[in-house]
């Protein structure tokens, strides 16, 4: 065979007759996703109706208000038909409330866009946003330190704390994202998470024991409008937004260079370093802007982002655009939402986002976009799965005819000093505040012994509190235990998948409804529906990644806003007392309190014990747990509606403590090793954890009372950090 014949086609050595076989095309080189996207989506048409979207929804803005001023009076003040503008009454109406209102609503909800947008296109974050990234906890507490501390009245001054505190959380988060590895998605929003947390819990430290920075700050919180009168605040703000936008426009052509790898970038003749750097100055200004001419709202930059990634595509100068359209519209129908759902009040902006806009963070997190980001940890991806169980230490035997006992060696010498550290909390709790008391005669009266005034006032006055604490520490170290242990994930605590704030909110709904404060069932009732929830939406509590906890965060923000409306509708007296429960206090708390969490903790523990064994199994994949015997689904859910009835318990007595749930297996299985899941104790370190905080804040400041869940918030951030930080080969 000669080498023409080899390379013959096999057309060639048919019949003569035969016609030819057809050749097939060659294919044509197929563009890039984001330039097929761009090249078929009608952007511009979109863009003419978002425009006229938004000039009706600013029309309909200056037409809605109290005062009875129609859309007709409004158009003859601007065209100034008649001599409306001589008119004192139209004038004040439409010229100092209604236009720097409606202007402000355009311009800040383009800030928070814009913000949004470019801060998720330089994190690459679809789940990027300035108020879940810590952003808008850090202005917030700024503007807050100003008011109490310094006395700062002025929207200069606003602006400048605002800014400071901003400066601060973002930097705080893009080093905490950076960290060990390089930043996640998942590891950005969880450590804005802390930031927020801990940023919130100092500015519960400013407010609590001032009636008068707190009035200011509960309406303020909520995120409104309302206060804009005149054209003063929004020319003092104007340059700083101007600067903000500026700086977001230089950086969308180094940012979309950027969307193309660093290296890249740089061949192209950009610098990473100083893009990144001026895209969060630019996010920074804008962001404290908006906070201090609405106050901090969340969802509003994830939420214009969102549309307009689905709407522009990728290429982020249209990203950008349609953010800020978006953004505007958003805000100023929210607005006008606000003026007319509950007259003759106004209800919170921040509320109506919220409610757009955490449905918006679930589809994110459920679209196959976010679900190709595979939002994990890269250092928990790589750590290698281990093959078998890590060897118990040896166990003690106890043995008494037919009848045998196992006791594990290490968790039996953890419980037995998480015990005697509890004792000795106790009666440190008993003796703080009581000077004239010594340790010993306190430690006496702890038992009943001793003078009969140091009884009374110990075991009257203090211990009741304290039990209280046991309880409520006990339960939530429980619930914390069970919830990680269920989802495979030491995140997965009450308080990150919305229980808590579920719980509060419920008590709050029926303390509103009965005139009295909520009857105890009110907590697990509002638990078990925001869990529920939660694990409809995202799946179940195994879900894959960290979607039930980006879930449960936004069902966090959901009934956060629902406890801001109920506390900002109370009188100041009622809403102060009220504000101190919400954020954790012990403070009257007796032993009538107690009593159904103890009755609960009599009940629920010993359960939790006899389900330990094969709550240990589910650590493992459902088909290893089936063969060795056990159902996952009724394991689940057994341990579900025990977490759910002991967090609900626990927040109907003290209210949402944080981190207690998160810190308490952790610790504990430290402590016990990762051979067994530690439900003893974690409900011994939660109380332990509890009374600790509980007695910090009581003698922290002299004759200033800090309740508990904020000592616990704030000491929680850092170590929700440590969390993040410090995973090499723990328990999950």
């Amino acid at each position: 065979m000669t080498s023409s014949q080899v390379g013959e086609p096999t057309a060639s050595r048919t019949a003569p007759d035969a016609p030819p076989p057809p050749r097939p095309p060659e294919p044509e080189p197929a563009p890039a996703p984001a330039q097929a996207d761009d090249r078929r989506r009608p952007v511009w048409p979109i863009a003419l109706g978002a425009v006229a979207a938004l000039l009706a929804l600013a029309a309909l803005s200056l037409s809605v208000g109290a005062g009875e001023v129609g859309a007709g009076r409004v158009l003859d003040y601007l065209l100034d038909r008649g001599g409306a503008r001589g008119d004192g009454r139209l004038a004040l109406v439409v010229g100092d409330l209604r236009l720097p209102r409606t202007a402000t609503a355009l311009l800040v909800g383009a800030a928070l866009g814009v913000a949004g947008a470019q801060l998720q296109s330089v994190t690459r974050n679809p789940l990027a946003e300035t108020g879940l990234l810590g952003i808008n906890a850090g202005a917030s507490l700024g503007v807050v330190l100003g008011i109490a501390a310094l006395g700062v009245q002025t929207s200069y001054g606003y602006l400048a704390c605002a800014f400071g505190g901003a400066v601060l959380a973002s930097t705080l988060v893009l080093l905490i994202a950076g960290a060990r590895g390089g930043g996640s998605p998942m590891r950005l929003v969880l450590g804005g998470s802390a930031v927020g947390a801990t940023f919130g819990g100092l500015t519960g430290v400013l407010i609590v024991n001032s009636p008068e920075t707190y009035d200011r700050y509960r309406v303020w919180v909520l995120g409104s409008l309302a206060g804009v009168e005149g054209w003063a605040t929004l020319r003092q703000l104007a340059p700083v937004l101007a600067a903000g936008f500026l700086l977001a426009l230089l950086a969308t052509r180094p940012l979309t260079a950027l969307a193309l790898g660093d290296d890249l970038a740089r061949g192209l003749g950009h610098r990473p370093g100083a893009t990144r750097a001026t895209v969060a100055i630019a996010v920074t200004l804008l962001t404290a802007s908006a906070v201090a001419l609405a106050g901090p709202i969340s969802f509003l930059g994830l939420l214009a982002g969102f549309l307009a990634r689905a709407v522009a595509g990728p290429r982020v100068g249209r990203l950008t655009l349609f953010a800020a359209l978006f953004g505007a519209a958003a805000l100023t129908g929210a607005d006008v939402l606000a003026r007319v759902v509950a007259r003759p009040f106004e209800a919170p902006v921040s509320v109506i986002v919220a409610l757009v806009g955490a449905p918006a963070l679930i589809a994110i997190v459920r679209s196959r976009r976010t679900a190709a980001l595979d939002l994990t940890d890269p250092a928990e991806a790589a750590r290698p799965r281990q093959a078998e169980p890590p060897a118990p230490a040896p166990d003690l035997v106890l043995r008494r005819g037919a009848w045998s006992l196992l006791l594990p060696r290490r968790s039996l010498l953890a419980a037995l000093g998480l015990a005697a550290a509890l004792l000795t909390a106790v009666v440190v709790s008993a003796h703080a505040g009581q000077s004239e008391l010594g340790l010993g005669r306190t430690f006496q009266a702890v038992f009943g012994y001793g003078e009969r005034l140091d009884v009374l006032l110990v075991q009257r006055f203090r211990l009741g509190r304290i039990v209280a604490g046991l309880a409520a520490g006990a339960a939530l170290g429980l619930a914390g235990c069970l919830t990680q242990t269920l989802a495979r994930n030491r995140l997965a605590t009450p308080e990150l998948l919305g229980v808590n704030d579920g719980a509060t909110a419920a008590v709050l709904i029926s303390a509103t409804a009965s005139g009295t404060f909520g009857a105890w069932w009110a907590g697990p009732l509002g638990a078990l529906v925001a869990v529920l929830v939660v694990a409809l939406v995202s799946g179940g509590l195994g879900a894959r990644g960290y979607r039930v906890l980006v879930v449960g965060l936004a069902m966090s923000a959901l009934a956060s806003a629902v406890i801001q409306v109920a506390l900002a509708r109370r009188s100041l007296n009622s809403a102060g007392s009220l504000y101190v429960w919400t954020s954790g206090s012990l403070n009257g708390r007796d032993y009538a309190v107690a009593t159904p969490v103890l009755l609960g903790l009599a009940v629920l523990v010993p359960l939790a014990l006899v389900v330990a064994r094969r709550l240990a199994v589910l650590r493992f994949d459902d088909s290893v747990a089936a063969s060795l015997g056990v159902d996952p689904g009724r394991v689940r859910l057994a341990c579900l509606l025990l977490a759910v009835a002991l967090a609900g318990l626990a927040v109907g007595v003290c209210g949402p403590v944080g981190f207690v749930a998160l810190a308490a297996p952790v610790l504990a299985g430290r402590l016990a090793g990762p051979a067994r899941v530690p439900v003893l104790g974690s409900a011994l370190t939660g109380a332990l954890l509890v009374v600790l905080a509980d007695t910090l804040g009581r003698v922290l400041i002299g004759g200033v009372e800090i309740p508990v869940g904020i000592v616990t918030t704030v000491l929680g951030g850092p170590f929700l950090l440590w969390v993040l930080l410090g995973r090499r080969g723990d328990p999950a």
